[in-house]
């Protein structure tokens, strides 16, 4: 710097307040987007309800790996239709509209998607687009996880060894499914979300989504054999808004 004539060093110190400007901005910018990520105080509670007679779920057959098989010492059915009592599980709710993609950073913790006892684990989930999703292998035996979406890239991965991990994310919402070739009774589904308010029913049908901005939404209702349905909602500051689907038998 003993070099540096006046000229030099004044472009020098103009260069390191630019540098600093900068950093100062991107760190204002940073806490600014943490700041827009911050939760509501509104919500959506509800139930989704079924009206019909749900078919019996199947027994997997899992005779021809024994590796699968040897897991399991009750029967293992289906997931595709689980209705009790006249609710409905599996169901995932969530925000399709109003609120504008990017206003939420998706978050950088996984998702993950187990396959354990030759079962993806869990059926149904839904993960915010941008968010990793981990797929692990827990099976002493071969899987490969098959994706096929219409607006995401496509993969089709073979996990050959218990302990296994691969890791995907997806950009745009949609929905998407897995499958493994090898095992064809295995099966999931997800839902792609442009943001964190959705949730997935349980076995009573419930559902909540917690901490909205007050606002005018489109809440949407996605069942993988019965299909989606909308519907019109607002909620006020620190109002907790009942919202119901009713899903009916496919005729």
């Amino acid at each position: 710097m003993g070099n540096l004539s006046k000229s030099g060093f004044s472009m020098f110190g103009f260069t390191v307040f630019a540098l600093a400007l900068a950093a100062g901005t991107a760190l204002a910018a940073g806490s600014a987007t943490e700041a827009r990520a911050a939760t509501g105080t509104s919500s959506l509670n509800g139930t989704v309800t079924f009206d019909g007679t749900a078919p019996a779920m199947q027994k997997i057959k899992m005779n021809a790996d024994p590796a699968c098989q040897q897991q399991h010492k009750d029967p293992v059915l289906e997931e595709s239709m689980l209705a009790n009592g006249g609710k409905l599980q599996n169901v995932v709710i969530y925000i399709k509209e109003g609120i504008a993609p990017g206003t939420y950073p998706a978050p950088k913790t996984p998702v993950v998607l187990n396959q354990t006892g030759c079962v993806y684990q869990p059926h149904v989930f839904a993960i915010q687009a941008g968010q990793p999703l981990e797929i692990v292998n827990n099976d002493p035996t071969l899987h490969n996880v098959n994706c096929q979406p219409k607006l995401n890239k496509k993969f089709n991965i073979a996990q050959p060894t218990k302990g296994m991990k691969i890791s995907k994310s997806f950009d745009q919402p949609e929905g998407i499914s897995f499958k493994c070739n090898v095992h064809p009774w295995m099966n999931a589904h997800a839902v792609v979300t442009t943001n964190p308010f959705f949730a997935v029913s349980d076995a009573n049908g419930s559902f909540s989504l917690a901490n909205l901005p007050a606002g005018t939404y489109t809440v949407s209702a996605w069942h993988e054999k019965l299909g989606a349905q909308t519907q019109s909602v607002t909620v006020a500051d620190g109002e907790t808004k009942q919202v119901s689907f009713a899903f009916k038998a496919a005729q």
